[in-house]
């Protein structure tokens, strides 16, 4: 099956995908929101799609994977984020603090720590971070699930070691 026909039966699809979107998102904006990225992963990573597999199973799949990523990254970030309309006096002492100017320091080294990383290493473990899964990456690079493991692995001690001074700091 070629791009274009592979294309034209993915947005065949969009409607079912939408009111399944529904069931998980309980609303219309969000519903599409999700169908979209869907949509474009599907289209992405077409060629990961097998002729004769369940096209509408394989998109309720990433449908679904793609809502619980979503969802772990919301949960995560409303985790920092303080949402009181008065902000407590403790609260006040650590916004002033600790400001923007030391987060940018740290943004700084990371990705300096990144950039020491060979593509090879580097590639992998951007993807994991970002949310995908070991057979997803192994896929994409067209590399054995352990080689994918064994380069985040090295990656994530790269990391560690570059960053070490900040490890201190959370003793």
């Amino acid at each position: 099956m070629n791009k274009l026909d592979f294309n034209t039966l993915v947005v065949q699809h969009s409607e079912s995908l939408r009111s399944y979107a529904r069931n998980f998102t309980r609303d219309a904006e969000d519903a599409n929101d999700l169908v979209q990225d869907t949509l474009l992963k599907a289209v992405t990573y077409f060629k990961n799609f097998r002729d004769g597999t369940n096209l509408r199973g394989w998109l309720y799949t990433i449908m679904k994977n793609t809502f619980i990523n979503n969802y772990r990254r919301v949960v995560k970030t409303n985790s920092f984020i303080t949402k009181e309309e008065e902000i407590s006096q403790t609260n006040l002492v650590v916004s002033a603090t600790k400001n923007k100017g030391e987060n940018k320091f740290v943004m700084e080294d990371i990705n300096y720590a990144l950039s020491k990383l060979s593509d090879e290493y580097y590639i992998p473990f951007t993807m994991y971070f970002e949310g995908y899964k070991y057979h997803e990456i192994s896929d994409h690079l067209k590399i054995p699930i352990g080689t994918v493991k064994t380069r985040i692995h090295v990656a994530r001690k790269s990391m560690k070691k570059s960053l070490a001074a900040y490890n201190a700091d959370m003793d």
